[in-house]
């Protein structure tokens, strides 16, 4: 018998061919444990506060919770968002702890529109594309940057994604996609359009029984309805969401002509993803028709109705900002995607598959390299930080117990604009009529209506940003005024701490 010699496969090659033989599904739930304790660790590493829109939906939520009416009609207030709103008041349980518990739950959005991501691109495109999204989007600093501020553009975008991959992964399912899209459309009215045309979707191709029907057609119109219905309850307006964002984008000086909206809509995704990846975002469309036009379906339709949703509002005279673009933007992620990872769709073997890898790392080099010379991590930490400081110091002033004292018998608090006023409200736990600013008084006294002004040179405490929170707090629009930073005549200074100076006047 002829001898034989047995070669031990290298120790390299078994891990190799076992890493291979885990499923993409254990990978996706390994990177979602891994982005999930990345998140948390965010969370406490790097202690933030709501942004305006957010407190707000806290202050709102609060009063519904201690069963009151909210005030919608405030001096610059955002638009109200019914989820937003019923948010407020779960977290509101918590008390002074409500306002973290409103950052968390933005984070723990984001999250869910990773994982959405994924799993979209998974589905019409395969695992390789969908964690090439999934990555993409958290290379975006930006992104996660707005979400540790609160924004509540990621739960709708949350929403939005996972209906997307529900309805990609079974086309017309029905019930469960109609609920995410109603949930959706009461954080904003662009989902109003998704809804609508879900709907149609659903009712011409496929007969249903007429409770079927009805049900669709219940959870389509939920959105515009329930909102409509708060609006009306609050206000006595139904239409009051519509005009007061009108008014309120005209105030800010936010609107833009028809003509004005495609160069704002690639100055705003070239803001948000940057050229490189806006540009592979393109690319990744065409190749998506050219090899797979079946399962483009969703993804072409979450993109085309968030362009037209932002040009309808431009053109309604909405405001015309960046963020309103992020959902289309997070979508054209997802097809650039599929121009870094689409060699995944060829077959084994092809000879395209090893140009377009080749091709495909080079591109992300010189995204990274272009993302990394534009970013400065060092800017986010600051801005985070900031944001946290300076809320303390507001915090710390406004709970001093002499200036307590002196808001229950001196008259309102009042700050140099609207910027600081949900701020503070939320921390005295007031309403609307005792935070007032002093830009609003001096807008009504220009047009003759000198009320305001004069309760507040009757007496009250006046909140003064200094330093760096001047140009976060009091100098930030257009219109604000440097008068409006001058102590008041009769004014005494109470005390200042880095951020601010506290002035009180007793009648």
């Amino acid at each position: 018998m002829e001898s034989a010699t047995l070669t031990r496969p290298r120790s390299g090659h078994i891990w190799l061919a076992r890493l291979r033989a885990v499923p993409p599904a254990a990978w996706a739930k390994l990177g979602l444990l891994i982005v999930s304790v990345g998140a948390l660790i965010g969370f406490f590493l790097f202690p933030t506060y709501p942004t305006y829109d957010s407190y707000y939906a806290l202050i709102w939520g609060r009063d519904v919770l201690h069963l009151h009416l909210p005030v919608f009609a405030v001096y610059r207030a955002p638009t109200e968002h019914p989820l937003a709103i019923a948010f407020g008041v779960l977290v509101s349980i918590f008390g002074h702890y409500a306002d973290r518990l409103m950052i968390l739950g933005a984070i723990g959005c984001f999250v869910a529109l990773v994982a959405g991501m994924y799993r979209l691109g998974r589905i019409a495109f395969g695992p390789v594309v969908g964690a090439t999204a999934a990555l993409l989007l958290l290379s975006r600093v930006h992104y996660a940057y707005l979400a540790a501020q609160g924004y509540l553009d990621f739960a709708y975008m949350a929403l939005v994604v996972w209906a997307g991959a529900l309805e990609a992964a079974r086309p017309r399912r029905g019930s469960v996609v109609f609920g995410l899209l109603a949930l959706a459309g009461l954080l904003r009215p662009e989902a109003w359009l998704l809804s609508g045309i879900y709907f149609l979707w659903c009712a011409v191709p496929a007969p249903k029984d007429w409770r079927a029907r009805a049900r669709d057609l219940a959870l389509t119109v939920a959105g515009p309805v329930l909102w409509a219905l708060t609006d009306l309850i609050v206000t006595g307006d139904p239409t009051y969401s519509l005009h007061s964002t009108t008014d309120l984008a005209d105030a800010l000086g936010r609107t833009q002509g028809i003509s004005n909206l495609p160069a704002s809509t690639w100055h705003f995704a070239v803001q948000l993803d940057q050229i490189p990846l806006v540009i592979a975002g393109l690319l990744g469309v065409i190749i998506a028709i050219a090899l797979v036009p079946k399962r483009i379906l969703v993804p072409l339709v979450l993109l085309t109705s968030g362009l037209i949703a932002f040009a309808g509002i431009g053109a309604s005279g909405g405001s015309v900002i960046n963020r309103y673009l992020l959902t289309p933007s997070v979508v054209l992620m997802l097809f650039g995607a599929v121009a870094v990872g689409g060699w995944s769709l060829l077959e084994p073997g092809h000879w395209l598959r090893r140009i377009w890898i080749v091709a495909a790392l080079l591109g992300v080099c010189y995204g990274v390299v272009s993302a990394a010379s534009s970013l400065s991590l060092t800017n986010v930490r600051y801005d985070l930080a900031f944001r946290n400081v300076t809320h303390d110091a507001l915090s710390r002033v406004l709970r001093n117990p002499t200036v307590r004292a002196d808001l229950k018998t001196c008259g309102p608090l009042s700050l140099p604009n609207h910027k600081l006023a949900p701020d503070a409200r939320w921390i005295l736990d007031v309403g609307p009529s005792s935070v007032v600013a002093r830009s609003e008084a001096r807008s009504d006294a220009d047009a003759g209506d000198d009320a305001l002004r004069d309760r507040i040179a009757r007496g009250g405490v006046a909140i003064y940003p200094t330093g760096d929170a001047v140009f976060t707090d009091a100098i930030v629009d257009v219109d604000d005024n440097p008068l409006d930073e001058d102590p008041l005549p009769g004014y005494r200074r109470l005390l200042t701490s880095s951020y601010y100076a506290v002035y009180v006047r007793c009648p």
